[in-house]
């Protein structure tokens, strides 16, 4: 028995959505970031992008553990002296583009490089409720139902 390696026109790509209502980000970015990379099948293959199209609705809605909604901290840098900022994940959630949490989330958790750009580009993330997305079918994935700790209730 041979190993099979994915051939790039061999792939399949569905689309996936998932409503981030209530979800914690980082579980949601773990299973978004397997659903983008492709483990999830058994044709897995490490230099293909062979996983599926995510859309990711009300990710304004999504929360956090513990503290860090006010504690935790973004860093980055201007690329001037002393130019290092900070913002926090309320900030974030409640400024102009609440759903950029969720992409850096899952971003940080794709491989560097061409590949992990190209399998990045089939996330798409929506503060609100609705999609431009109905054309393409997509199969709601419940990611609370799968384990407990994805959805924080409180």
């Amino acid at each position: 028995m041979s190993t099979i390696s994915t051939k790039p026109a061999d792939v399949e790509k569905k689309w996936i959505l998932i409503d981030a209502e209530g979800l914690v980000v980082g579980r949601l970015a773990t299973i978004v970031a397997n659903r983008l990379r492709g483990k999830h099948k058994a044709s897995f293959t490490p230099h293909v992008d062979d996983g599926d199209n995510v859309i990711i609705i009300n990710a304004e809605k999504c929360v956090f553990t513990g503290r860090k909604y006010q504690d935790k901290r973004y860093y980055w840098h201007t690329g001037y002296i002393g130019g290092i900022k900070e913002r926090s994940p309320r900030q974030i959630i409640e400024g102009r583009f609440p759903e950029r949490v969720i992409e850096k989330a899952v971003e940080r958790m794709l491989p560097e490089g061409p590949l992990g750009r190209r399998q990045f580009s089939n996330l798409r993330v929506y503060g609100g409720s609705s999609h431009p997305h109905e054309a393409q079918q997509p199969e709601v994935l419940d990611v609370a139902a799968l384990n407990p700790k994805n959805k924080r209730v409180a």
